[in-house]
């Protein structure tokens, strides 16, 4: 067994190996291989091989600049995505806590808590007061 381990990793000497996006691809292979077991198409076969060839050509390539690329630019709308969804998510939490008015003089976006009725509200950045209902 020994043995074995040590030409594999004699074998992957320069060569790229696993990285965040060869597991985003080996999650997809397998959701996509589960959603085949009940919907058996051929499509979704197709798509399975892509992504493991993928996969495997990625992990055993010795371009270990144009993966690192590859990797670099899924990691960024990686980025793009989960922070849209960070987003959303802080935007509902404070929705229910705080009420978000635009101050009509320079649009800045003033957070002020619910429930305390009609108030009158004073820009930070501009001095501007405005009536406003929270």
């Amino acid at each position: 067994m020994r043995n074995l381990r040590e030409k594999f990793a004699r074998f992957m000497v320069g060569r790229y190996g696993s990285d965040e996006l060869n597991r985003f691809l080996a999650m997809l292979t397998l959701v996509l291989i589960v959603i085949n077991l009940f919907l058996r198409t051929n499509v979704l076969f197709v798509l399975e091989l892509i992504c493991l060839i993928l996969f495997y050509l990625r992990m055993f390539s010795r371009n270990i600049n144009g993966r690192f690329q590859e990797n670099q630019r899924y990691l960024h709308y990686q980025f793009l995505v989960t922070e849209t969804f960070r987003k959303w998510k802080f935007r509902f939490q404070e929705g229910r806590k705080y009420k978000i008015f635009k101050c009509p003089n320079c649009g800045q976006k003033l957070r002020i808590p619910r429930g305390k009725g009609k108030i009158s509200i004073r820009c930070r950045k501009c001095g501007h007061e405005f009536l406003g209902k929270s």
